[in-house]
């Protein structure tokens, strides 16, 4: 039984078992970003068929990422929510806003997504860059995510305009919106600058967060208003004894535990006649995460009653229609090149895996908090948060 631990453990670190993993996202990727292209035909037609299209189409895609943290790696989630609230979940309309404090929270998020069976139906506020990040990005497009510049200027309009395409939906396709309001991850550089506003403007200060951002929130907010039914307050938790919550140990293999806890808020009971009141509201809101995330990291676990969701085994089963769709071909491939093949050919396809590794060692690291921007850190935003054209 040891030894049977041990090959597979050594075979989930092996590069090359890793690389065929890289292929299977990224080939499968392609095709359905490709379909989700051919779907395009359908958007002046039957939008409602479209989006169901593309929900599925996404869902193929993004489950693959949850197949690798549940299934392979053997993440757990442990879930905090009142029981009475717990029936709502996958099952309305909701904002859902998070902290955006590790690498890998939103791997939480998307596992949390896939146990409730709306996965692919979520859709986040995410910044313009993203837009061109091949598969990702690009499913990312087709789905309708709302794309933000950070120039408020322009991020208002593309709000309002992209929250309306949100409340067209199928119904019984019930949508989930992720909001970071923190607008970027947490990095001490970035604390002390958010502490510096939470002074001067004598907001309430935070030990582990960072001072959300509150215009998108407030816009957002008044515009889901009577379309969506709540808002989950998600704040996500690792313990520090623990591995380090990052994708190259989820890679690797390596069972991590997450803690999920959902405050639910029905939509109607938040501000929003004003900016400044959602601004309150979002502040003390984060305030109050802040003191749960407190409270997580003395104890171990977050306030209230835990719940244990199992897995499906949707993302599992998918995984293993692309792997058997993909591989078996390449592997027929690769064994008659090395058999028959000439030299260079053999010379191609071994400077083709070293490149393959490298790209898989750069998706790796878009995901490292240390590699991420500097926005929040104070050298680009002005004091009410809102970045400045460049």
């Amino acid at each position: 039984m040891a030894m049977m631990r041990y090959v597979i453990s050594y075979l989930k670190s092996n590069l090359l078992v890793q690389l065929a993993l890289g292929y299977v996202f990224v080939a499968s990727g392609l095709i359905v970003n490709f379909l989700m292209l051919c779907s395009c035909v359908i958007w002046p037609f039957n939008r409602h068929l479209y989006r169901k299209i593309n929900t599925y189409l996404a869902y193929s895609h993004w489950s693959q990422v949850t197949f690798l943290a549940q299934w392979w790696s053997g993440t757990e989630l442990v879930l905090y929510i009142k029981p009475e609230d717990l029936k709502y979940l996958g099952k309305e309309h909701a904002l859902a806003l998070l902290n955006h404090t590790y690498d890998i929270d939103w791997v939480m998020t998307w596992i949390m997504s896939e146990r409730f069976a709306c996965l692919g139906n979520t859709k986040v506020f995410s910044k313009k860059s993203l837009l061109y990040v091949p598969l990702i990005g690009w499913a990312w497009y087709f789905t309708e995510t709302i794309f933000l510049k950070r120039q408020w200027d322009h991020d208002k309009n593309s709000i309002r305009r992209d929250l309306q395409r949100t409340l067209d939906f199928p119904k019984g396709y019930y949508v989930t919106l992720l909001l970071y309001p923190e607008g970027t991850r947490f990095t001490e550089k970035k604390h002390q600058a958010s502490l510096e506003v939470c002074r001067a403007k004598g907001y309430p200060e935070l030990k582990h967060m960072l001072l959300p951002r509150p215009k998108g929130f407030a816009v957002t907010v008044h515009g889901l208003k009577g379309h969506f039914q709540s808002i989950f307050n998600c704040t996500v938790g690792f313990e520090n004894d623990g591995l380090a919550p990052t994708l190259k140990n989820i890679l690797n293999g390596k069972p991590l535990v997450g803690h999920f806890h959902i405050e639910r808020i029905p939509l109607e009971e938040v501000p929003s006649e004003t900016e400044e009141e959602s601004a309150v509201y979002l502040r003390e809101l984060f305030k109050r995460k802040d003191d749960l995330f407190e409270t997580f990291l003395q104890t171990g676990r977050f306030t209230g009653p835990s719940h244990h969701i199992p897995r499906r085994v949707n993302d599992l089963l998918m995984f293993l229609f692309w792997a058997v769709l993909l591989c078996i071909p390449l592997f027929y491939y690769i064994v008659g090149l090395f058999a028959a093949g000439s030299l260079i050919q053999q010379l191609i396809v071994v400077a083709v895996v070293a490149v393959a590794s490298y790209i898989v060692k750069l998706m790796i690291g878009v995901t490292e908090i240390d590699k991420n921007s500097e926005y929040g850190t104070g050298a680009s935003t002005s004091t009410n948060g809102v970045k400045k054209s460049q």
